[in-house]
Protein backbone atom coordinates (compact mmCIF):
# COMPACT_ATOMS: atom_id res chain seq x y z
CA UNK A 1 0.00 0.00 0.00
CA UNK A 2 2.82 2.35 0.94
CA UNK A 3 4.62 1.61 -2.34
CA UNK A 4 1.45 2.39 -4.29
CA UNK A 5 0.98 5.72 -2.56
CA UNK A 6 4.64 6.60 -3.10
CA UNK A 7 4.43 6.12 -6.86
CA UNK A 8 1.69 8.71 -7.34
CA UNK A 9 3.86 11.76 -6.54
CA UNK A 10 6.55 10.36 -8.85
CA UNK A 11 4.05 9.96 -11.70
CA UNK A 12 2.67 13.42 -11.04
CA UNK A 13 6.15 14.95 -11.12
CA UNK A 14 6.95 13.08 -14.34
CA UNK A 15 3.81 14.40 -16.02
CA UNK A 16 4.59 17.91 -14.86
CA UNK A 17 8.08 17.66 -16.35
CA UNK A 18 6.64 16.44 -19.65
CA UNK A 19 4.11 19.27 -19.72
CA UNK A 20 6.85 21.77 -18.93
CA UNK A 21 8.99 20.42 -21.77
CA UNK A 22 6.02 20.57 -24.14
CA UNK A 23 5.25 24.18 -23.20
CA UNK A 24 8.89 25.24 -23.52
CA UNK A 25 9.20 23.42 -26.85
CA UNK A 26 6.00 25.02 -28.18
CA UNK A 27 6.95 28.51 -27.01
CA UNK A 28 10.45 28.17 -28.44
CA UNK A 29 9.11 26.84 -31.73
CA UNK A 30 6.63 29.71 -32.08
CA UNK A 31 9.38 32.24 -31.35
CA UNK A 32 11.73 30.67 -33.90
CA UNK A 33 8.92 30.55 -36.47
CA UNK A 34 8.15 34.24 -35.93
CA UNK A 35 11.83 35.15 -36.33
CA UNK A 36 12.14 33.08 -39.51
CA UNK A 37 8.96 34.61 -40.92
CA UNK A 38 10.25 38.11 -40.19
CA UNK A 39 13.59 37.33 -41.87
CA UNK A 40 11.75 35.88 -44.86
CA UNK A 41 9.65 39.02 -45.25
CA UNK A 42 12.53 41.45 -44.75
CA UNK A 43 15.26 39.92 -46.92
CA UNK A 44 15.62 39.60 -50.67
CA UNK A 45 16.67 41.71 -53.63
CA UNK A 46 15.01 44.66 -51.89
CA UNK A 47 16.01 44.32 -48.21
CA UNK A 48 14.11 46.32 -45.62
CA UNK A 49 14.11 46.65 -41.82
CA UNK A 50 12.13 44.04 -39.90
CA UNK A 51 9.67 46.61 -38.59
CA UNK A 52 9.03 47.92 -42.08
CA UNK A 53 8.40 44.39 -43.38
CA UNK A 54 5.94 43.57 -40.59
CA UNK A 55 4.04 46.83 -41.14
CA UNK A 56 3.93 46.14 -44.87
CA UNK A 57 2.47 42.71 -44.14
CA UNK A 58 -0.62 44.38 -42.67
CA UNK A 59 -0.78 46.99 -45.43
CA UNK A 60 1.00 49.89 -43.71
CA UNK A 61 3.89 51.93 -45.03
CA UNK A 62 5.25 52.54 -48.52
CA UNK A 63 3.11 51.07 -51.30
CA UNK A 64 6.17 49.48 -52.93
CA UNK A 65 7.11 47.71 -49.71
CA UNK A 66 3.51 46.53 -49.27
CA UNK A 67 3.48 45.13 -52.81
CA UNK A 68 6.76 43.25 -52.39
CA UNK A 69 5.84 41.78 -49.01
CA UNK A 70 2.18 40.96 -49.57
CA UNK A 71 2.33 39.68 -53.14
CA UNK A 72 5.73 37.98 -53.35
CA UNK A 73 7.38 37.22 -50.03
CA UNK A 74 4.45 36.51 -47.73
CA UNK A 75 2.72 33.87 -49.94
CA UNK A 76 5.99 31.96 -50.29
CA UNK A 77 6.70 32.04 -46.56
CA UNK A 78 3.15 31.05 -45.59
CA UNK A 79 3.19 28.26 -48.18
CA UNK A 80 6.35 26.85 -46.55
CA UNK A 81 4.71 27.07 -43.12
CA UNK A 82 1.50 25.37 -44.22
CA UNK A 83 3.23 22.63 -46.22
CA UNK A 84 5.78 21.96 -43.46
CA UNK A 85 3.03 21.71 -40.85
CA UNK A 86 1.10 19.22 -42.97
CA UNK A 87 4.16 17.06 -43.61
CA UNK A 88 5.18 17.05 -39.94
CA UNK A 89 1.70 16.06 -38.78
CA UNK A 90 1.36 13.40 -41.49
CA UNK A 91 4.66 11.81 -40.49
CA UNK A 92 3.60 11.82 -36.83
CA UNK A 93 0.34 10.00 -37.58
CA UNK A 94 1.91 7.47 -39.97
CA UNK A 95 4.77 6.49 -37.66
CA UNK A 96 2.39 5.90 -34.76
CA UNK A 97 -0.18 4.17 -36.95
CA UNK A 98 2.31 1.65 -38.33
CA UNK A 99 4.59 1.61 -35.25
CA UNK A 100 7.38 2.11 -37.73
CA UNK A 101 10.08 4.80 -37.42
CA UNK A 102 10.60 4.73 -41.20
CA UNK A 103 6.97 5.41 -42.12
CA UNK A 104 6.58 8.77 -43.86
CA UNK A 105 4.72 10.06 -46.93
CA UNK A 106 7.86 10.32 -49.07
CA UNK A 107 9.15 6.85 -48.17
CA UNK A 108 5.73 5.23 -48.62
CA UNK A 109 4.97 6.83 -51.99
CA UNK A 110 2.21 9.24 -50.93
CA UNK A 111 4.03 12.37 -52.09
CA UNK A 112 4.87 10.64 -55.39
CA UNK A 113 1.19 9.90 -55.90
CA UNK A 114 0.26 13.47 -55.04
CA UNK A 115 2.78 14.72 -57.59
CA UNK A 116 1.32 12.43 -60.24
CA UNK A 117 -2.19 13.71 -59.58
CA UNK A 118 -1.09 17.34 -59.69
CA UNK A 119 0.96 16.92 -62.86
CA UNK A 120 -1.92 15.06 -64.55
CA UNK A 121 -4.21 18.04 -63.95
CA UNK A 122 -1.54 20.43 -65.23
CA UNK A 123 -1.30 18.32 -68.39
CA UNK A 124 -5.08 18.50 -68.76
CA UNK A 125 -4.97 22.30 -68.50
CA UNK A 126 -7.01 22.40 -65.29
CA UNK A 127 -7.29 25.50 -63.14
CA UNK A 128 -4.68 26.05 -60.43
CA UNK A 129 -7.44 25.86 -57.82
CA UNK A 130 -8.11 22.21 -58.78
CA UNK A 131 -4.51 21.04 -58.38
CA UNK A 132 -4.89 20.29 -54.64
CA UNK A 133 -7.78 17.95 -55.49
CA UNK A 134 -5.60 16.19 -58.05
CA UNK A 135 -2.81 15.88 -55.49
CA UNK A 136 -5.21 14.44 -52.92
CA UNK A 137 -6.49 11.90 -55.44
CA UNK A 138 -2.95 10.91 -56.38
CA UNK A 139 -1.98 10.51 -52.74
CA UNK A 140 -4.99 8.25 -52.14
CA UNK A 141 -3.98 6.22 -55.21
CA UNK A 142 -0.50 5.71 -53.76
CA UNK A 143 -1.98 4.71 -50.40
CA UNK A 144 -4.24 2.21 -52.16
CA UNK A 145 -1.29 0.69 -54.04
CA UNK A 146 0.70 0.46 -50.84
CA UNK A 147 -2.20 -1.22 -49.06
CA UNK A 148 -2.73 -3.75 -51.84
CA UNK A 149 0.94 -4.75 -51.92
CA UNK A 150 1.80 -4.64 -48.22
CA UNK A 151 -1.31 -4.79 -46.02
CA UNK A 152 -1.73 -8.56 -46.10
CA UNK A 153 1.87 -9.06 -45.07
CA UNK A 154 1.11 -7.44 -41.71
CA UNK A 155 2.94 -4.23 -42.62
CA UNK A 156 6.30 -5.58 -41.48
CA UNK A 157 8.99 -2.92 -41.38
CA UNK A 158 11.14 -4.30 -44.20
CA UNK A 159 8.19 -5.15 -46.46
CA UNK A 160 6.52 -1.80 -45.87
CA UNK A 161 9.65 0.24 -46.60
CA UNK A 162 10.58 -1.73 -49.72
CA UNK A 163 7.02 -1.61 -51.04
CA UNK A 164 6.78 2.11 -50.35
CA UNK A 165 10.08 2.80 -52.08
CA UNK A 166 8.92 0.77 -55.09
CA UNK A 167 5.62 2.66 -55.27
CA UNK A 168 7.43 5.99 -54.93
CA UNK A 169 9.91 5.08 -57.67
CA UNK A 170 7.18 3.94 -60.04
CA UNK A 171 5.07 7.05 -59.55
CA UNK A 172 8.13 9.32 -59.87
CA UNK A 173 8.96 7.62 -63.17
CA UNK A 174 5.41 8.26 -64.39
CA UNK A 175 5.69 11.94 -63.42
CA UNK A 176 9.02 12.31 -65.25
CA UNK A 177 7.59 10.64 -68.36
CA UNK A 178 4.66 13.05 -68.41
CA UNK A 179 6.95 16.08 -68.00
CA UNK A 180 9.18 14.92 -70.87
CA UNK A 181 6.13 14.72 -73.13
CA UNK A 182 4.79 18.12 -72.01
CA UNK A 183 4.94 21.16 -74.30
CA UNK A 184 7.76 23.46 -73.24
CA UNK A 185 5.44 26.02 -71.66
CA UNK A 186 3.89 23.38 -69.36
CA UNK A 187 7.10 21.55 -68.47
CA UNK A 188 8.43 24.47 -66.45
CA UNK A 189 5.30 24.76 -64.30
CA UNK A 190 5.25 21.01 -63.71
CA UNK A 191 8.95 20.67 -62.90
CA UNK A 192 8.41 21.66 -59.25
CA UNK A 193 6.55 18.40 -58.70
CA UNK A 194 9.76 16.47 -59.22
CA UNK A 195 11.83 18.48 -56.71
CA UNK A 196 9.62 20.43 -54.32
CA UNK A 197 9.43 24.22 -54.29
CA UNK A 198 7.38 27.04 -52.77
CA UNK A 199 8.57 29.59 -55.33
CA UNK A 200 5.81 31.57 -57.03
CA UNK A 201 2.97 30.52 -54.77
CA UNK A 202 -0.11 32.75 -54.83
CA UNK A 203 -2.56 33.62 -52.08
CA UNK A 204 -5.28 31.66 -53.90
CA UNK A 205 -3.20 28.49 -53.73
CA UNK A 206 -2.07 29.14 -50.16
CA UNK A 207 -5.50 29.84 -48.69
CA UNK A 208 -7.11 26.93 -50.53
CA UNK A 209 -4.53 24.46 -49.21
CA UNK A 210 -4.51 26.05 -45.75
CA UNK A 211 -8.28 25.79 -45.40
CA UNK A 212 -8.27 22.13 -46.33
CA UNK A 213 -5.25 21.56 -44.05
CA UNK A 214 -7.12 22.99 -41.06
CA UNK A 215 -9.95 20.51 -41.66
CA UNK A 216 -7.48 17.62 -41.91
CA UNK A 217 -5.74 18.74 -38.69
CA UNK A 218 -9.09 18.91 -36.92
CA UNK A 219 -9.93 15.39 -38.09
CA UNK A 220 -6.56 14.12 -36.83
CA UNK A 221 -7.19 15.67 -33.42
CA UNK A 222 -10.67 14.16 -33.25
CA UNK A 223 -9.21 10.74 -34.08
CA UNK A 224 -6.34 11.03 -31.61
CA UNK A 225 -8.02 8.89 -28.95
CA UNK A 226 -8.36 6.06 -31.47
CA UNK A 227 -4.69 6.43 -32.32
CA UNK A 228 -3.79 6.30 -28.61
CA UNK A 229 -5.84 3.10 -28.22
CA UNK A 230 -4.13 1.57 -31.26
CA UNK A 231 -0.80 2.33 -29.54
CA UNK A 232 -1.75 -0.37 -27.02
CA UNK A 233 -1.74 -3.05 -29.72
CA UNK A 234 -4.49 -4.53 -31.86
CA UNK A 235 -5.55 -7.14 -29.32
CA UNK A 236 -5.87 -4.64 -26.49
CA UNK A 237 -7.59 -2.12 -28.77
CA UNK A 238 -10.09 -4.77 -29.89
CA UNK A 239 -10.74 -5.77 -26.29
CA UNK A 240 -11.59 -2.13 -25.53
CA UNK A 241 -14.20 -2.18 -28.30
CA UNK A 242 -12.30 -0.32 -31.02
CA UNK A 243 -12.75 -1.45 -34.61
CA UNK A 244 -9.06 -1.51 -35.46
CA UNK A 245 -9.41 -1.85 -39.24
CA UNK A 246 -11.85 1.05 -39.53
CA UNK A 247 -9.75 3.21 -37.21
CA UNK A 248 -6.59 2.52 -39.21
CA UNK A 249 -8.31 3.39 -42.49
CA UNK A 250 -9.65 6.65 -41.04
CA UNK A 251 -6.25 7.66 -39.69
CA UNK A 252 -4.52 6.62 -42.90
CA UNK A 253 -6.91 8.78 -44.92
CA UNK A 254 -6.23 11.79 -42.67
CA UNK A 255 -2.44 11.31 -42.94
CA UNK A 256 -2.65 10.96 -46.72
CA UNK A 257 -4.80 14.10 -46.90
CA UNK A 258 -2.27 16.10 -44.85
CA UNK A 259 0.67 14.91 -46.97
CA UNK A 260 -1.15 15.33 -50.27
CA UNK A 261 -2.25 18.88 -49.50
CA UNK A 262 1.32 19.73 -48.53
CA UNK A 263 2.56 18.23 -51.81
CA UNK A 264 -0.07 20.19 -53.73
CA UNK A 265 1.41 23.37 -52.29
CA UNK A 266 5.13 22.58 -52.29
CA UNK A 267 5.66 19.48 -54.42
CA UNK A 268 7.22 16.25 -53.12
CA UNK A 269 9.40 17.72 -50.34
CA UNK A 270 11.30 14.91 -48.64
CA UNK A 271 12.85 14.41 -45.18
CA UNK A 272 10.48 16.72 -43.25
CA UNK A 273 7.78 14.13 -42.51
CA UNK A 274 10.42 11.49 -41.76
CA UNK A 275 12.51 13.52 -39.33
CA UNK A 276 10.00 15.69 -37.48
CA UNK A 277 8.31 12.97 -35.37
CA UNK A 278 11.73 11.78 -34.16
CA UNK A 279 12.75 15.32 -33.21
CA UNK A 280 9.50 15.80 -31.27
CA UNK A 281 9.88 12.50 -29.42
CA UNK A 282 13.50 13.33 -28.62
CA UNK A 283 12.38 16.46 -26.78
CA UNK A 284 8.99 15.54 -25.33
CA UNK A 285 9.19 11.76 -24.92
CA UNK A 286 6.43 9.28 -25.89
CA UNK A 287 3.68 10.74 -28.09
CA UNK A 288 0.64 12.40 -26.54
CA UNK A 289 -2.22 14.56 -27.78
CA UNK A 290 0.19 17.50 -27.99
CA UNK A 291 2.55 15.62 -30.31
CA UNK A 292 0.48 16.35 -33.41
CA UNK A 293 0.56 20.11 -32.88
CA UNK A 294 4.26 20.06 -32.00
CA UNK A 295 4.99 18.01 -35.12
CA UNK A 296 3.13 20.54 -37.25
CA UNK A 297 5.01 23.42 -35.64
CA UNK A 298 8.39 21.70 -36.06
CA UNK A 299 7.64 20.86 -39.69
CA UNK A 300 6.73 24.49 -40.40
CA UNK A 301 9.98 25.72 -38.81
CA UNK A 302 12.08 23.15 -40.68
CA UNK A 303 10.64 23.83 -44.13
CA UNK A 304 10.68 27.63 -43.76
CA UNK A 305 14.29 27.49 -42.53
CA UNK A 306 15.24 25.27 -45.49
CA UNK A 307 13.62 27.72 -47.90
CA UNK A 308 15.59 30.60 -46.38
CA UNK A 309 18.78 28.58 -46.83
CA UNK A 310 17.88 28.10 -50.50
CA UNK A 311 17.17 31.79 -51.01
CA UNK A 312 20.05 33.41 -49.16
CA UNK A 313 22.82 31.01 -48.12
CA UNK A 314 23.46 28.87 -51.20
CA UNK A 315 25.37 30.18 -54.22
CA UNK A 316 23.09 28.42 -56.73
CA UNK A 317 20.18 30.64 -57.73
CA UNK A 318 16.79 29.00 -58.20
CA UNK A 319 17.61 25.82 -56.28
CA UNK A 320 14.34 24.21 -55.04
CA UNK A 321 13.83 23.68 -51.33
CA UNK A 322 13.33 19.96 -51.95
CA UNK A 323 17.00 19.67 -52.90
CA UNK A 324 18.05 20.92 -49.45
CA UNK A 325 15.66 18.68 -47.53
CA UNK A 326 16.64 15.66 -49.64
CA UNK A 327 20.32 16.32 -48.90
CA UNK A 328 19.54 16.32 -45.20
CA UNK A 329 17.21 13.36 -45.49
CA UNK A 330 19.55 10.87 -47.16
CA UNK A 331 21.91 10.37 -44.18
CA UNK A 332 18.96 10.51 -41.76
CA UNK A 333 17.22 7.68 -43.64
CA UNK A 334 20.38 5.57 -43.56
CA UNK A 335 20.63 6.01 -39.78
CA UNK A 336 16.99 5.01 -39.33
CA UNK A 337 17.42 1.98 -41.58
CA UNK A 338 20.20 0.74 -39.31
CA UNK A 339 18.01 1.34 -36.27
CA UNK A 340 14.74 0.07 -37.77
CA UNK A 341 14.45 -2.72 -35.20
CA UNK A 342 13.87 -0.09 -32.49
CA UNK A 343 10.11 0.26 -31.86
CA UNK A 344 8.34 3.61 -31.79
CA UNK A 345 7.55 4.51 -28.14
CA UNK A 346 3.92 3.98 -27.29
CA UNK A 347 1.71 6.23 -25.25
CA UNK A 348 -0.94 5.21 -22.78
CA UNK A 349 -2.52 8.65 -22.79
Amino acid sequence: MTATVATHPAKSMSRMRVRRRVLVFAAGGLLVLFVLLTVSLATGELPMPAGTALRALVGLGDSGDVLVVQQFRAPRAVAAIVAGAGLGAAGCVLQRLFRNPLASPDVMGVTGGASLGAVALIAAGASQTLIPLGALGGGLLAALLLGVFAWRSGLAVTRLVLTGLAVQAGLAAAVNLMIVRFPAELAGSALQWTTGSVYGRTWTEVWGAAGAMVLAFAAALVLHRRLAVLDLGDESAGALGLGTSAARLQLLFVAVALASLAAALAGPVTFVALAVPHLVRLVTGPPTAASLGLAGLTGAVLLLASDLVVQHLLPIEGLPVGAVTATLGAPWLLVLMFRQSSPVPRSHA
